[in-house]
């Protein structure tokens, strides 16, 4: 390994464990902000929903996420703009690390906004306004319904978790 790509690569852990804090912190800022999407789960798997859910994913997220939740390529990797390509929403990516109801922030409000970075840039939009509570709540539903029964299983934890506190 090349003395440059060492540096590159501390450089790139460092960014990624601060996304992580960042992300956390969030989940605690979307708690304290909006109290009332706190309380509130993703719906159960109902056709109506997961119809719902797909339907909208393939309108409003498809075009970044990809059709089958792949992401865009080399994901963790910035591109020459700083930004990071959109991940994958499928057992590969990390959306399952997350809670509902930071998950839910993140579309209705922007990572930006959830994270308390005003200069942060991504690529993400905030979905308030354009999409309504239901349609989020029915992505979110129609992409956790993709995931096996294990990432399931350990993010229903998370969500256990995240309503403990």
């Amino acid at each position: 390994m090349k003395p440059g790509e060492r540096t590159r690569g501390r450089r790139l852990a460092l960014w990624l464990g601060a996304i992580v804090v960042l992300l956390a912190a969030g989940a605690a800022i979307t708690t304290r902000l909006w109290p009332e999407r706190a309380a509130e789960a993703v719906p159960a798997e109902t056709p109506e929903m997961l119809a719902l859910g797909e339907a909208v994913y393939g309108q409003a997220c498809a075009s970044c996420h990809g059709a089958s939740l792949e992401g865009q390529a080399d994901w963790r990797t910035r591109r020459a703009d700083g930004r990071l390509p959109a991940p994958p929403h499928d057992e590969s990516g990390h959306t399952w690390h997350h809670p509902d109801e930071q998950l839910f922030a993140i579309t209705k409000y922007g990572p930006a906004a959830v994270a308390g970075l005003d200069d942060y840039e991504t690529d993400m939009p905030a979905f308030d306004g354009v999409l309504s509570d239901r349609q989020i709540r029915a992505v979110l539903a129609y992409i956790k319904s993709t995931w096996p029964a294990e990432i399931r299983a350990r993010q229903d934890n998370l969500n256990r978790q995240a309503s403990s506190n």
